[in-house]
C-alpha cells in the first residue's frame, strides 16, 4: 500500500473542542495523539518572574491554607504560585481604580 493510499484511509481527525475544564481536556488527550494536531499549535510568548530575590512570609491558619492549596492544586500550580497572582492581581486592581 503506497503513502497516498494510506492517508486516504485515514479517517478525518476529529477538532480540537472548546473545553469547559482541565478534567475534559485531559480525557480528550488521554484518547488523542498531540502529534495529530502539531499543526494546528501556534507559538505563545510566556513571562516568567525574573530573580525573585524578596520574599513575604505570612501566617494561615490550617482551614485558610487547606483552601488556598485546594484552589491551586485545582488550577495546576503550587500554593505560593497562586497567592503571588491573587496579590499581584489586586494591586494591578488598586492602580487602575
Amino acid at each position: 500500500m503506497t503513502r497516498q493510499e494510506k492517508a486516504v484511509k485515514l479517517k478525518p481527525k476529529e477538532p480540537i473542542p472548546e473545553f469547559r475544564s482541565r478534567e475534559e481536556e485531559a480525557e480528550f488527550w488521554d484518547t488523542h495523539d498531540l502529534a495529530d494536531y502539531w499543526d494546528e499549535f501556534k507559538p505563545t510568548k510566556a513571562r516568567f518572574a525574573k530573580r525573585l530575590s524578596e520574599g513575604l512570609c505570612i501566617r494561615l491558619d490550617a482551614q485558610t491554607l487547606a483552601a488556598l492549596r485546594a484552589k491551586a492544586q485545582e488550577q495546576g500550580i503550587g500554593p505560593t504560585t497562586l497567592a503571588r497572582m491573587w496579590l499581584l492581581e489586586r494591586l494591578r486592581q488598586g492602580r487602575s481604580a
